[in-house]
């Protein structure tokens, strides 16, 4: 369905409406608190490695008249709200396309979104940045291409990071706390609760409360990962999540037919997940010294213990190495 074609009626609308304040007044907010969370994410993820490469690759993608990749580094993209579909191939010109509509990825004409075999979801601040650089790592490493899950960042997302959702992200998936905060929110302000929803809304069958994007599988990320493996032609072969992506991989996968996870296999790094989902393999990274992750684990036993603290950012050792990690875990 095409974005906003969920949308109520004003006929439907709550009259709690009336009290809402308008979402222009709200989402410079939302905005500065995901530009906040962009600026944590090059902490956790090889951002300098990627805005260079990219770079570097602008010159020739230019010559062609496309887009260049470095637009996805571009200031107004890393503070956008919105989520959305990076795919992304470190070896292949243009090497990004960008995705705002599940149900028009799932729909392309284009081989490339049918061909992608890979998928990940980042933790920490879950910016469209953060995401990139993980899965242009995993692209490098593995030399093929990668959909990255940029997380939409709304209301309900700014609640939970008040609330410590950074370091109790285990706890809350557990207590389903941001299902909770959304639907309050759509309840009382949907207009509110909309915005940096639209990749949610996107979804075939998007469940909505007053026109407002409600998640069925504890997140907007877990709601779309599930989509796409439960509709694509060719379901995925390889997750990778990392902190709390990792929960909303375990999540996404949980309901789904056997048929569509079966061979299916999930790294995680930095969280280790439930490995109750039947004909998934499963290998799990949780490092020595990092503690966010054996807060969150909850008796979930990694089957390595690097010698490495939460972030995957080689210039701030000792991290974790998500390409060669992600290379390791099944060998070919």
């Amino acid at each position: 369905m095409p974005i906003g074609d969920n949308l109520p009626t004003q006929s439907e609308r709550s009259f709690l409406n009336l009290f809402e304040p308008p979402p222009q007044l709200i989402e410079p907010a939302v905005r500065a608190c995901r530009l906040f969370n962009t600026a944590l994410d090059i902490v956790f993820y090889d951002v300098a490695t990627l805005a260079a490469q990219l770079a570097e690759r602008d010159a020739s993608v230019r010559a062609r008249e496309e887009k260049t990749p470095s637009r996805i580094v571009q200031l107004d993209a890393l503070s956008d709200p919105e989520g959305s579909l990076l795919l992304i191939d470190a070896n292949t010109a243009p090497y990004v396309h960008r995705y705002t509509d599940v149900e028009l990825f799932l729909t392309s004409p284009h081989p490339e979104t049918r061909a992608v075999e890979i998928a990940t979801i980042t933790g920490v601040g879950s910016s469209a940045l953060g995401s990139a650089a993980l899965a242009w790592d995993i692209s490098i490493a593995l030399e093929k291409p990668v959909l990255a899950i940029v997380p939409g960042y709304g209301m309900a997302d700014v609640v939970l990071q008040a609330l410590g959702g950074w370091f109790g992200f285990g706890l809350y998936d557990y207590l389903h706390a941001k299902s909770l905060i959304q639907n309050a929110l759509a309840n009382a302000a949907p207009r509110t609760a909309s915005i940096g929803r639209q990749l949610l809304a996107s979804t075939p069958d998007a469940k909505t409360l007053h026109g407002a994007p409600v998640f069925r599988h504890g997140s907007g990320s877990s709601d779309v990962l599930h989509a796409l493996l439960l509709h694509r032609d060719a379901p995925f072969k390889l997750l990778v999540g990392h902190s709390k992506g990792a929960l909303q991989i375990g999540n996404a996968i949980r309901s789904l037919p056997p048929d569509r996870t079966h061979e299916l296999q999930v790294v995680t790094l930095g969280c280790p997940i439930s490995t109750d989902v039947e004909g998934v393999s499963y290998y799990q990274y949780l490092g020595l010294f990092d503690a966010l992750g054996q807060l969150n684990m909850w008796g979930h036993r990694p089957n390595q213990w690097p010698p490495t603290w939460h972030s995957t950012n080689p210039n701030l050792p000792p991290a974790m190495a998500a390409g060669k990690y992600a290379a390791d875990a099944f060998p070919a």
